[in-house]
């Protein structure tokens, strides 16, 4: 059986890039399967999602804790989330970065991938949605499933859903990558540190439905608890501010989806750029045009 782990954040597409390879390898005569492991998370928060490729009826519905093959639509998780934890030695990784595979240090040495799926996105698609250029990459560094079959998911999946001008766009993003795909070795020194997490008894939680704002054993819980999510690293945009043109509306604060939009003593305002995702919707109520959004993630 081969096991796959997708790495992302909410917004990217790691879910329908989870579902797309599974159909790609049905239309070889496998049998596979795709599933989401998620909360009720905000978009640019991190999700997870599972595929199972095997020549026989697949009867295991459990999360996937030792992949055979990582997918990291996200550079920046590398850094907030220990990803290949569990990974198989013999294990492949696929990464969205600019950086060459032995530029990467995963924890464990593993054969790498590694393709500039945003940059393709943003040619392709107009936006920052990474998952079929991620499978392009996929489909080179793996050959689990050939690009043929791989294209033909593709159009099924986002054609039926979108139409076909959408299914072409994502067809040719995942061509790129292709192409654009490094073949590597990464590094294996970072150690793999558990992410904390809060796991309660039944007698630990608290009567009612909600928990009050606070740290259980250096873990953030209850409101204000996603503060440990920094989601900002996922921006490809960041807004510019220029305070002279401001006039204190304060549209941009009261629209802001993410609420990281301060407001200073004067009413002038600032981003917290650690939260911002560079949406762009702070810019587009602004009716002085103090705020533009510049390429990048800059702070």
């Amino acid at each position: 059986m081969f096991e796959v782990r997708f790495h992302g954040r909410g917004g990217q597409g790691a879910v329908m890039a989870a579902q797309t390879l599974a159909e790609a390898a049905v239309i070889e005569g496998y049998h596979a399967h795709a599933f989401p492991f998620f909360g009720a998370e905000r978009r640019g928060a991190p999700v997870m999602a599972f595929a199972r490729i095997d020549d026989k009826k697949i009867s295991i519905k459990s999360q996937v804790y030792e992949p055979d093959l990582l997918i990291v639509l996200d550079e920046s998780l590398l850094d907030i989330e220990p990803v290949a934890r569990g990974m198989k030695k013999d294990g492949k990784a696929v990464i969205n970065t600019r950086k060459l595979p032995m530029e990467l240090d995963l924890g464990i040495e593993v054969d790498c991938a590694t393709v500039n799926a945003t940059s393709i996105a943003l040619e392709f698609l107009k936006a920052p949605i990474v998952n079929t250029a991620i499978l392009g990459a996929v489909a080179k560094a793996t050959g689990i499933v050939s690009m043929d079959s791989m294209n033909k998911a593709i159009r099924n999946r986002f054609g039926e859903k979108f139409g076909e001008a959408a299914a072409n766009a994502n067809i040719g993003a995942a061509a790129a990558a292709y192409e654009q795909t490094v073949i590597g070795r990464c590094k294996g020194k970072r150690p793999l540190k558990a992410k904390r997490e809060w796991l309660p008894d039944w007698d630990q939680l608290p009567m009612g439905t909600a928990l009050s704002e606070g740290s259980i054993d250096a873990v953030m819980v209850g409101p204000g608890g996603a503060r440990q999510n920094l989601t900002g690293t996922w921006r490809v945009q960041t807004p510019r501010y220029d305070k002279e043109k401001c006039v204190r509306c304060l549209r941009c604060w009261f629209s802001c989806p993410e609420g990281c939009i301060k407001r200073d003593e004067d009413d002038h305002v600032h981003w917290d750029l650690n939260y911002c995702k560079g949406c762009g919707i702070c810019a587009q109520v602004c009716p002085v045009k103090a705020i533009d959004m510049i390429k990048g993630g800059q702070k």
